[in-house]
């Protein structure tokens, strides 16, 4: 079972502080506050307010272009994310999909819950002999101040070990099997040659509920090298994203933050 730490404010709001524990207690305790948080799915802002060079593709995509060198950038949903991994997708609370709970809902909202925040990274290089993007320099900013950053495999590890129960048996197994999809499926910290074409995820905690618009930020993204193989370019790259965000209250209706 699935539980998020929270702390209480000042202010008298819950944050939430770390992510994997042992029970559904504090979902029931939340929703006898009369109201739950709901956010839909991020969606690309306009071409005119992302950075000078970004396109906006009809699937999503956030795409930089500079001749023939291209960066997009993408969100997943956690439906397309167990489209991708079907079988790993099945089971319940005990599914084996890194990225979300499969097709697990919550008995109380009957909603799955979002355990991570992904995005696509794929890059075209046409243009020069060699580039290089750094996944962990991948940082989210939200317009309210909140920062998230791109978890290295050894953060991805931490997440998972409260399950790995005993460190055997089938519990463990299921550990390790989520470590190496996340490795084989992130986007790895590799040269891009000329002529290649490569694609991997970039992997966040969850957004607070609170957050409606994020920069996604690739800093250092180095196209140029001198004879050493030390980068002498370097470029910074951002992609605006929004999502809705309200409260759903016990008669089913919604109010928009927006609102």
């Amino acid at each position: 079972m699935y539980i998020k730490f929270f702390k209480f404010l000042s202010c008298g709001k819950i944050q939430c502080f770390a992510s994997p524990a042992v029970g559904l207690l504090l979902i029931a305790f939340l929703g006898a506050c009369g109201y739950r948080y709901y956010s839909g799915p991020l969606q690309p802002a306009a071409d005119v307010r992302q950075q000078t060079g970004m396109q906006v593709s009809d699937d999503g995509t956030v795409l930089f272009v500079q001749e023939r060198f291209e960066v997009g950038v993408r969100p997943q949903t956690d439906a397309e994310l167990n489209r991708l991994y079907p079988t790993y997708s099945q089971g319940g609370i005990d599914s084996k999909n890194p990225y979300t709970y499969g097709d697990w809902k919550d008995p109380e909202t009957g909603s799955t819950p979002q355990r991570f925040t992904v995005f696509l990274l794929k890059v075209k290089n046409y243009s020069y002999p060699k580039v290089f993007i750094d996944p962990l320099k991948a940082t989210i900013l939200a317009s309210n101040g909140r920062k998230y950053q791109a978890l290295d495999p050894l953060e991805f590890a931490e997440y998972y070990r409260p399950y790995a129960t005993a460190y055997s048996g089938n519990k463990y197994y299921s550990y390790e099997e989520r470590k190496d999809i996340f490795a084989s499926s992130r986007y790895r910290a590799e040269p891009v040659f000329s002529g290649q074409e490569v694609e991997g995820f970039l992997v966040f905690p969850t957004l607070h509920p609170d957050v409606q618009e994020l920069r996604l930020r690739v800093e250092n993204v180095a196209i140029r090298f001198d004879f050493r193989g030390e980068p002498i370019e370097i470029i910074d790259l951002e992609y605006l994203f929004f999502r809705e965000t309200g409260r759903i209250y016990p008669d089913g209706s919604k109010r928009s933050s927006a609102g």
